[in-house]
């Protein structure tokens, strides 16, 4: 290409740095790299994309013929290469402006926001709109089973990306998502998080009332319909804005609900609904995406594709094509019958919701929950209350010690036996047990053919389901074919 740099990337092994490196080197650019940790899925994503990826950081990591560098967010301004830019003059972005500057100036934005759900509504919107010839792009948060990647280039008119209400580097502490002017977006919730660079829900709120404000007249808003938190922040918009969600929301004190999902059920693997549209039922659907919280996104996901012009028949395609996220209750293996699963839940609310939904798919099973506290926020005390609440549609909680905790306040720290207490107090089955070769060793000695273990962490939690699934293959019961 014309106009082909030599970029380099601070912490190109992140999730969304590692995503954009790999778009910025289809797109015809150089692009070279270092960070501190380097593991797959990232690492192998940068090889297969001929990337370089440096292992640590110092200054020789920049070549010479540099032409701008890109910082990843959890980079300090006292990084030997962020030093050595600054010692250069070199040009410099942050990940969210990077994405501004060399794709989205002749795209339309989709931008998907909110506390919980952006990977799994952003991957599906994605994909529904890649199986119905759109070839949009994506920048995804998560790795796309669909995609077999976190992203894709594509030559169509539009761009999906998570918008992240997380701050955008040290030099610049505004949310991610301010960056990426939204034709439309989906807001999925509003709820207190990221504890470390929010102090309040206020903070939050304002945040999300500058992200939606961004939205031309000519754009439209999905929003979802029971949150009283967004009610707060989409007041006197210029663009259009509509409300989604399912017949047991109803609807909130202000406003009707344009999009619904009524009469629902779960039919084997897949969840069935009538799908309405301000009182007009569009007809059935069908989504293999368990769960309300799943119901509501995939609702939020139909809703902008409507009114990019899809037909019900080309989002009913995409949506029944839809492989899935990894680490979006993924099954990682079943050994003599017990169900090992992956889930990235972190928030009490987002553990309620898969807990629940698991339920529904899996009624008969014993559900054991195996937690690891590992966010900013959910290693604080913040949620100590509403973990007990989140755990009570688990058969057997397991709760780990909090990662790090060292690195928390001791006033400010979560404690799990605590939690653990609480449950055990109104009937149910919790244990803490500190380290994950503890919980692999007492679980592997306590499931039984018919349990669903979810595993849980926004981290790697050392690999727990996987060590825990090789364990159980080694216990189950070998089949003699002779």
């Amino acid at each position: 290409m014309a106009n082909a740099e030599r970029i380099h990337m601070i912490a190109i092994c992140g999730t969304g740095m590692a995503a954009l490196a790999g778009m910025l080197k289809k797109a015809g650019h150089q692009v070279t790299g270092s960070d501190q940790s380097i593991y797959p899925p990232m690492s192998t994503l940068l090889f297969q994309n001929g990337i370089i990826c440096k292992q640590g950081y110092a200054p020789e990591h920049i070549d010479a013929r540099t032409d701008r560098v890109i910082i990843g967010n959890a980079v300090s301004k006292d990084n030997p290469e962020v030093l050595e830019t600054l010692k250069r003059k070199l040009p410099y972005l942050s990940m969210a402006a990077a994405v501004k500057t060399y794709f989205l100036k002749n795209k339309q934005a989709l931008v998907v926001s909110g506390t919980h759900g952006k990977t799994t509504t952003a991957s599906l919107l994605a994909s529904i709109l890649t199986t119905a010839g759109k070839d949009p792009d994506a920048l995804i948060g998560g790795w796309v089973n669909n995609f077999n990647s976190n992203h894709r280039l594509g030559g169509g008119p539009f761009f999906v990306i998570e918008g992240d209400e997380y701050d955008t580097a040290f030099f610049d502490k505004g949310p991610k998502f301010l960056h990426y002017r939204p034709q439309n977006a989906i807001l999925t919730s509003i709820e207190f998080d990221h504890a470390d660079i929010f102090k309040d829900l206020s903070v939050i709120l304002n945040a999300f009332q500058h992200f939606v404000r961004l939205i031309p007249s000519s754009g439209i808003l999905l929003a979802e319909a029971s949150s009283s938190t967004i009610d707060q922040v989409i007041q006197d918009l210029c663009c259009q804005v509509e409300r989604y969600g399912t017949e047991l929301d109803g609807a909130s004190q202000n406003h009707a609900c344009d999009w619904q999902a009524r009469s629902v059920k779960q039919d084997g693997a897949l969840v069935v609904f009538e799908l309405w549209y301000q009182e007009n039922c569009l007809g059935l659907m069908k989504s293999p995406l368990i769960g309300y919280h799943n119901l509501k996104n995939s609702l939020a996901v139909i809703a902008l594709c409507h009114h990019l012009g899809l037909s019900r028949a080309e989002i009913q395609k995409g949506l029944l094509a839809f492989k899935g996220i990894k680490r979006r209750q993924e099954i990682v293996g079943i050994a003599n019958d017990i169900i090992v699963m992956d889930d990235f839940a972190h928030h009490p609310t987002a553990i309620a919701e898969t807990l629940s939904a698991l339920r529904l798919r899996y009624p008969s099973r014993r559900l054991w929950a195996v937690f690891e506290p590992r966010s900013a926020t959910s290693r604080r005390n913040i949620f100590q209350d509403a973990f007990i609440r989140a755990f009570q549609n688990a058969d057997h909680t397991v709760l780990a010690a909090p990662f790090a905790q060292e690195k928390i306040p001791p006033e400010e720290r979560l404690n799990p036996e605590k939690i653990v207490s609480a449950l055990q107090s109104i009937g149910k089955a919790a244990d803490f047990i500190p380290a994950s070769d503890q919980i692999v060793s007492t679980l592997h000695q306590q499931l039984q053919p018919g349990d669903l273990v979810c595993v849980m962490s926004s981290g790697g939690f050392d690999n727990l389901h996987r060590k825990l699934l090789t364990q159980l293959q080694k216990a189950a019961p070998q089949t003699d074919c002779s």
